[in-house]
């Protein structure tokens, strides 16, 4: 790789310990994917904030990368963690993975990384600019701001991210070019797809149909006339954890898809393909659900406003999870959302989601719109799933 001369001070240990460790993280990475130079960031987002998937040994290396004074030079976000920072004891934590938890926020804090912890860093200050360059990990987050966007991100770990913040750069290869995004797969719709379940069904759809390909494809779709932040939200989600996806197009929707031919390969995904995936994520009834939770990715301040007039007036009889991150939160509570919410028995959740709090010997059946909740609650917590639409699962909390 040609470094710069600042690139150079860093690597070879002038700059301190950990920013050298750091350097040598991403200089390993430019070599496994044959990159000839780093690029320049403008913000990070980094992932394996929770306590249950860090562990000790994460934690460890955090505090060695923190214990030197050495700070972020760029707008670092952190993703959600394992609980919900203010009100963990409401939620069943222990008293001993909520203090593991709150030094793993002070490791991340001493660098000077805000401690949003949400999977919407876009939705709470960390907003790249179209063509800019970011170093991400958390897929959906990434997906979401190489296709809806126009940033550019690989999808980064935690370590990656960590170290691409700390040093301000990162390696220039793969999504970060312009050869990188080129669409290599057009994916025909040629039915309505509406509301975030739908979305969420489209991108396991896509996943299911791909499974065992050993090509990773850039997809450009046609077909689809409109869709919602929040769509788009839970679309990107969904292909992110289905296919690997980290950067699609949409024809006349998103900022480069016209920028494209249509690629000679092609695909046509039907609407009975999309209700398959509906029906195949869904443990066959009767089964009797004891957790329901929207939010995964973190709901918006709008997703928050219909869900509160959807509840107005209501009394939630199970346990139902409404998870955001906390400036939404916030806002939400000084426009009167969360007190409506909450007054119906609901619980509005910061900080944390059904991905990586430490919840798997809580319950037992999880129902939920999300594609991405579905996919973790099965195959890390080992629960039995539904996958729901919003009004399908408020109608059920309040029965």
């Amino acid at each position: 790789m040609i470094l710069t001369k600042d690139e150079l001070a860093l690597l070879d240990g002038k700059m301190g310990e950990a920013l050298s460790k750091a350097m040598k993280i991403l200089v390993a990475l430019g070599k496994i994917y044959h990159t000839e130079n780093m690029v320049p960031i403008t913000s990070a987002q980094i992932a394996g904030v929770s306590y249950d998937n860090l562990g000790e040994d994460g934690l460890d290396f955090l505090n060695e990368m923190a214990v030197n004074g050495d700070r972020v030079r760029v707008l670092t976000t952190l993703n959600p963690a394992g609980m919900d920072i203010e009100n963990w004891r409401a939620l069943g934590i222990t008293a001993d993975f909520a203090e593991k938890q709150i030094r793993v926020i002070d490791a991340f804090k001493q660098m000077g990384i805000i401690p949003t912890c949400s999977c919407t860093p876009y939705l709470v200050g960390n907003l790249p600019l179209f063509g800019d360059h970011i170093a991400w990990a958390e897929s959906s987050a990434v997906c979401f701001a190489n296709s809806i966007i126009g940033a550019r991100t690989n999808r980064e770990g935690g370590p990656s991210a960590l170290a691409a913040a700390l040093t301000g750069r990162t390696p220039a290869y793969g999504l970060h070019l312009n050869e990188g995004r080129l669409p290599t797969l057009h994916v025909e719709i040629p039915c309505d797809i509406q509301g975030e379940t739908a979305f969420g069904a489209l991108g396991a759809a896509y996943g299911l149909i791909l499974e065992g390909s050993k090509v990773r494809h850039v997809p450009i779709f046609t077909g689809i006339s409109r869709a919602t932040l929040d769509e788009l939200k839970a679309f990107s989600a969904s292909i992110a954890t289905y296919a690997g996806t980290a950067l699609f197009h949409i024809r006349d929707i998103t900022p480069e898809a016209n920028r494209f031919a249509l690629p000679d390969e092609h695909l046509v995904i039907t609407l009975e393909q999309v209700e398959q995936a509906l029906v195949r994520f869904s443990t066959p009834e009767p089964v009797e659900t004891d957790f329901y939770t929207l939010g995964c990715p973190h709901l918006s301040l709008n997703e928050l406003i219909v869900i509160a007039k959807k509840l107005a007036g209501k009394k939630v009889k199970k346990e139902f999870w409404l998870t955001t991150a906390r400036p939404t939160k916030e806002i939400a509570q000084k426009l009167g959302i969360i007190q409506i919410i909450e007054e119906t028995g609901a619980k509005v959740v910061a900080d944390t989601c059904c991905v990586v709090a430490p919840i798997g010997k809580k319950y037992h059946t999880l129902a939920t719109n999300s594609a991405k909740g579905i996919y973790y609650a099965s195959s890390k917590h080992h629960f039995h799933t539904r996958f729901l639409t919003e009004d399908q699962i408020i109608a059920e909390v309040t029965r």
